[in-house]
């Protein structure tokens, strides 16, 4: 019974998904129309060639003439030019369409890709996101519509060839037709045969590609520490895992095509023995004959290898419902209905209560409560994994608090209720390794501001100490930085990523372990140009080093997920036995 629901089920799906690749064509629907209609031509000229063996036959070969068969061979050369030529335009068609659709899939999906939490990227490797966002579509619109170009064609051939079967001999076209319908039930049990092997399929070739990625960005470290056996041993174990799924798949799919085969063999075998039956009692002519062994040859010959194409069929089709699946996918961090645009920070930050956990059963933050005033800098330290990192993170909403676990209220409004573009446009962030994208100076910085005129561009160089190395570089600005910023410092991609904040002058800032990989001289300037950044602003502060948050406002310090501390630097020095002051006497020595 269970069986039956789920196969009503998947099959109420397919309908659904198809309708909804339908809205994809509907653009391009004439091309598409035009593609699917040349098939019809294509696949029914086949019949010509077997049609016109009988008359061939019955008058060459029996009556010893060729004045009224002449004209055959011109017609067959005609019609094979004419076939040629709608084979390519329905190719050209077909991949034009399957193009654009998948074009357009690809922006859709990549703006859903936008709208995914940090907690999704946490779980998700690299990989798996490029197989799932780029290769599922390409399968799913180029491979559905070519094998959907193939399926027409041949399903059109068929009718035709089947037509000539029973103009030859109805006896022998139903022996035929009843051996095809048998080689063709194979067919319906491939989607089970391989449903359950396709995620796995899939997640098996993400792995692969995140080696790839791997050892593209962690170049220099698999050769500082001479990793590259580690490396071969893990990509290898991959592509064994890849190679035993490939070998699964052909065990469960690959009888099907020998077995079409061997069904064939005996329709073929039955025709002869038959045939001859009804050549000897004249109630066929040789010319029937051999015009029907010619059109069922044309009929199988494709049914013996449809099993494969049938097996890619429905890898696109399953493709194309994983794709549909992110589709329909709900970003865990939205906007809520009546969300309230934020227009800045008047009065405070302000935490209450808050308890976090990434992995359910294992707290990061455990009941914390703080007020950050306007214009406050506040510097959080502690131990390594206290939960600084996530405290701050909560703020721009990388992560959400459940439900009863407290909240977050910037003047007085929970942040789950602000705009989250406004809310994120009114907060800068710097982290330890900030991100930069291929192209030039300029190019990076203006991400802070799009719209920023020259002048405020200038100033934002200025601030950020930027402008006595931009002054050094033969293009100024345009400089280019390569993936990553690969062809830049330390230092100069912080300050850089101190310009972008400067321009989107966003009046909280956010600065995470900014200055702590840095050599001091490198230090020393990029910490005079976060210093030009936290003016005015409101400002928190993730630190390892002491020493760079002496002069805030506030220390907080955050230990095992609770907040122990709070004071300036100068009281906490004077609690006996405190955390803060153990900590700095530590790192002074």
């Amino acid at each position: 019974m269970f069986g039956i629901i789920k196969k009503r089920f998947q099959k109420i799906l397919w309908v659904q998904n198809y309708k909804r690749m339908m809205e994809y064509v509907r653009p391009y629907w004439f091309r598409a129309l035009v593609a699917v209609l040349i098939t019809i031509p294509i696949g029914a000229m086949d019949a010509v060639i077997a049609w016109a063996l009988k008359p061939y036959m019955d008058v060459v070969l029996v009556q010893k003439s060729t004045s009224a068969t002449s004209y055959i061979p011109l017609l067959i050369i005609i019609f094979s030019c004419m076939q040629s030529g709608m084979n390519y335009l329905a190719t050209y068609m077909n991949t034009w369409v399957g193009r654009k659709i998948a074009n357009d899939m690809k922006i859709k999906l990549f703006d859903k890709l936008m709208t995914f939490d940090s907690a999704f990227y946490d779980k998700t490797n690299s990989g798996e996101v490029m197989m799932r966002f780029n290769t599922d579509v390409d399968l799913a619109c180029n491979g559905l519509l070519s094998n959907l170009k193939l399926f027409t064609t041949r399903v059109f051939s068929s009718l035709s060839l089947i037509g000539v079967l029973f103009y030859n001999s109805w006896q022998l076209a139903i022996i035929a037709v009843v051996v095809l319908l048998g080689a063709l039930y194979p067919l319906t049990t491939v989607r089970r045969r391989i449903l359950g092997l396709m995620d796995k399929t899939i997640f098996s070739g993400g792995a692969v590609m995140m080696h790839y990625n791997e050892t593209y960005n962690g170049n220099r470290i698999i050769a500082s520490y001479n990793l590259q056996d580690y490396q071969n041993r893990r990509f290898k174990d991959t592509l064994q895992m890849v190679f035993k799924l490939g070998i699964k798949m052909v065990q469960r799919t690959g009888m099907m095509s020998p077995l079409m085969h061997f069904i064939v063999s005996l329709g073929i075998a039955a025709v002869i023995w038959f045939g001859s039956y009804l050549i000897v009692h004249q109630q066929i002519t040789p010319g029937n004959f051999v015009s029907f062994i010619a059109a069922l040859i044309m009929l199988y010959t494709p049914i013996k290898s449809i099993g494969n194409n049938y097996n890619n069929v429905q890898m696109a089709l399953l493709a194309m419902e994983r794709v549909f699946e992110l589709l329909d996918a709900k970003p865990a961090i939205a906007d809520s209905t009546k969300a309230v645009k934020m227009d800045g920070l008047h009065k405070k930050i302000e935490y209450k209560n808050v308890s976090f956990e990434y992995v359910e059963g294992h707290p990061v933050l455990k009941n914390v409560s703080l007020k950050i005033a306007k214009g406050e800098t506040v510097a959080f330290v502690g131990n390594s994994g206290g939960g600084k990192t996530t405290l701050v993170n909560l703020l721009p909403r990388f992560y959400d608090l459940k439900p009863g676990n407290g909240e977050i209220l910037i003047d007085g409004v929970d942040i789950k209720k602000l705009n989250i573009h406004s809310l994120r446009e009114n907060i800068s962030e710097v982290f330890q390794d900030n991100f930069l994208f291929s192209g030039t100076i300029r190019e990076n910085i203006m991400l802070g501001n799009e719209q920023a005129t020259p002048e405020q561009l200038e100033k934002a160089v200025t601030m950020a100490c930027l402008d006595e190395f931009i002054s050094t570089l033969d293009k100024g600005l345009d400089t280019e930085i390569g993936e990553r910023g690969v062809l830049l410092s330390g230092g100069q991609k912080q300050r850089i990523a101190i310009a972008r904040a400067f321009l989107k002058n966003a009046p909280i800032v956010i600065l995470d372990e900014a200055t702590s990989a840095l050599d001091n001289k490198s230090e020393a300037v990029v910490q005079q140009a976060i210093d030009n950044l936290m003016k005015d602003r409101t400002v928190l502060i993730i630190a390892h080093r002491l020493s760079t948050v002496r002069n805030a406002d506030k220390i907080v310090v955050v230990n095992y997920g609770e907040l122990v501390e709070e004071g300036s630097h100068e009281e906490l020095l004077k609690k006996e036995n405190g955390i803060y002051a153990a900590l700095y006497k530590t790192q002074l020595k």
